[in-house]
């Protein structure tokens, strides 16, 4: 999945579930339920999440929505399999990003 975002330091929890095309407490469950998810909270408990905590959710998403795992298997495979899953969700990201591309120049000429 590709979402877009501007180039910011911290989004909040509107932007993000936007980006995702999800309800905004689907968001604040998976915060609760993964523990490499630790957006920053200001003084009135707004939730700022940073470009690391968008990649994560990206992660998170792609294994849960996409991939079809249940939550306990998504933080299983997250906990033994990190490297390994990051590098193939990076190569989906670019062909996903070159794909769009394509799409574009395709509808351009």
């Amino acid at each position: 999945m590709h979402i877009e975002l501007p180039e910011k330091r911290y989004y909040g929890i509107g932007e993000v579930a936007r980006a995702f095309d999800v309800n905004t407490s689907l968001i604040r469950f998976w915060e609760k339920e993964f523990d490499v998810l630790q957006p920053k909270k200001n003084a009135k408990g707004n939730r700022k999440f940073t470009p690391d905590d968008i990649k994560n959710l990206q992660l998170i998403y792609h294994l849960v929505k996409e991939r079809g795992f249940t939550l306990e298997g998504a933080k299983t495979h997250l906990r033994e399999e990190k490297k390994k899953t990051l590098s193939n969700f990076d190569i989906i990201q670019k062909l996903e990003r070159v794909k769009a591309e394509l799409i574009k120049i395709k509808k351009q000429l």
